[in-house]
């Protein structure tokens, strides 16, 4: 988890960054230890009545793919001015509506210690079909968690928040 004061450092260098006709309203920002990812909402199209949804689905992938092309080269200038800048790679992707898509995402190896019980579920799941591997296994597990705790994750963030504040007040944090 990273502090406040950093989260809010790159927040505010994105916004002032990001070219204002890029998003409608303000792009979501996550920031870890290795990854900056920056999530702007485009705007859906607008029909009239009488549209398929399958229409609509093609014209909301129409328009992502038409964003990713034109926008490829500033975001390629911009990602490289943060990577440098806060020393974490850079991931883009849009939100249209209720549907997010990914451009560009960082796979980071995670060390991890399985017991057999818990190696059997992985490879289960690969035995399945669900994933072709005991990695790709793993990341499904953790999105099934996450899909299924946001809101207890988003009250432990908040508390993590607190304890910085916290700590960053406490005896010395000023030296």
């Amino acid at each position: 988890m990273e502090n406040n004061e950093a989260v809010e450092t790159v927040r505010g260098w994105f916004s002032g960054r990001l070219p204002g006709e890029w998003f409608e309203g303000d792009p979501e920002i996550v920031v870890d230890r290795e990854e900056i990812t920056v999530i702007g909402g485009l705007r859906p199209p607008a029909f009239g009545e009488g549209v398929s949804e399958v229409e609509r689905a093609a014209a909301v992938e129409g328009g992502v793919l038409r964003f990713r092309e034109e926008t490829r080269e500033r975001r390629m200038e911009i990602a490289h001015e943060a990577e440098r800048r806060f020393r974490r790679k850079v991931s883009w992707g849009v939100a249209v509506g209720e549907e997010k898509v990914m451009f560009t995402t960082l796979s980071v190896p995670v060390m991890t210690r399985l017991r057999q019980s818990e190696r059997r579920v992985l490879d289960t799941l690969v035995a399945a079909g669900v994933a072709r591997s005991r990695s790709e296994a793993l990341a499904w597990c953790v999105r099934l968690v996450g899909d299924h705790t946001d809101t207890w994750l988003a009250d432990l963030r908040d508390a993590l928040r607190h304890v910085d504040r916290v700590r960053a007040a406490g005896p010395g944090a000023n030296s």
